[in-house]
């Protein structure tokens, strides 16, 4: 699919009615059961027109989702938990017996993230003393940041059953985010051709990593919604130097001459709203585990 065309003012965003936290917040949580290509921002070739609703399937294929999204597990633990879902996912393939995929969500204390090719030259500062965790991994792309206030997810796919079609997954993670700020901040955010991630104005908001194995994709995206900008100015993120970073708080302060937002609840509607878009544009029956803990996830799955 082709690249939305670039913002040309600096009308960056507008906003169908007020923004309303309250309101937002009564909206029914997704219930139990009904709801190494490119990464970080890396420069990318264009594709083709947006991004349409797929057509209701009659079953809609199971995911399991655990939903951590207020809490903070450390990067180097849920890199091996992906890891370990995708090995067990390979393991089912050839007796196909693969019949759901996974979303996991949530957030990281503060840490860099390269690609596996990453280019050093984009980090300003040592990386044997670096100012947080650094680690390398098995993605494409740049340097990133991720931590608090950042809504991080983590889908792991089995594309054969959805589109075999690695360009269309990656275009298809920016139209959930899209389709997610603007249903749930009135944010009109667009993709920037030659780039990936999801931006408003020439502020990128979220950005994109995956990487796959016969065909089951995981990473995923990281999208700014409370988060500290500062540490970004360490790096020059995805490698980009002429664009900077932003968030759906910063936005909407702008927006609001500065009005004062309640950090949880902005965590809780992207949350709700980014699920509610993942589910159906992959046509996913989410089976979610609420209030679920890592500590004890971890424990069963070892």
């Amino acid at each position: 699919m082709a690249l939305l065309p670039s913002p040309t003012s600096c009308l960056c965003h507008h906003r169908a009615a007020p923004f309303s936290p309250a309101a937002a917040s009564a909206q029914a949580r997704p219930r139990r059961g009904t709801l190494r290509v490119a990464a970080a921002g890396a420069r990318s070739s264009p594709t083709a027109a947006p991004m349409e609703a797929r057509p209701a399937a009659v079953g809609r294929r199971r995911c399991e989702c655990f939903d951590l999204h207020q809490q903070m597990v450390p990067y180097a633990e849920a890199y091996a938990w992906q890891k370990s879902i995708v090995k067990r996912r390979i393991g089912l393939l050839d007796s196909s017996r693969d019949h759901s995929d996974t979303l996991i969500a949530l957030q990281h204390p503060p840490v860099y993230t390269l690609g596996s090719d990453s280019n050093e030259d984009y980090l300003h500062f040592n990386k044997e003393d670096a100012p947080f965790e650094v680690h390398q991994i098995d993605r494409g792309g740049e340097v990133t940041y991720h931590g608090p206030g950042q809504l991080v997810m983590y889908p792991i796919l089995n594309l054969r059953y959805h589109k075999v079609d690695v360009r269309w997954y990656f275009r298809s993670l920016e139209e959930v985010i899209i389709r997610a700020l603007k249903s749930a901040f009135s944010i009109k955010a667009s993709r920037v051709e030659g780039l990936t991630g999801v931006w408003v104005g020439d502020q990128k908001v979220a950005a994109l990593g995956i990487h796959g194995s016969r065909m089951i994709v995981y990473h995923g995206l990281a999208l700014n919604v409370t988060t500290d900008l500062t540490p970004f100015q360490m790096i020059d993120p995805c490698g980009i130097k002429d664009r900077g970073v932003g968030s759906i708080k910063q936005i909407l302060q702008k927006e609001s001459q500065g009005r004062e937002t309640d950090d949880i609840l902005l965590m809780d509607i992207a949350y709700d709203s980014m699920v509610k878009e993942f589910a159906e544009l992959f046509q996913l029956d989410l089976d979610t585990s609420p209030d679920c803990n890592f500590q004890e996830i971890r424990k069963l799955q070892r």
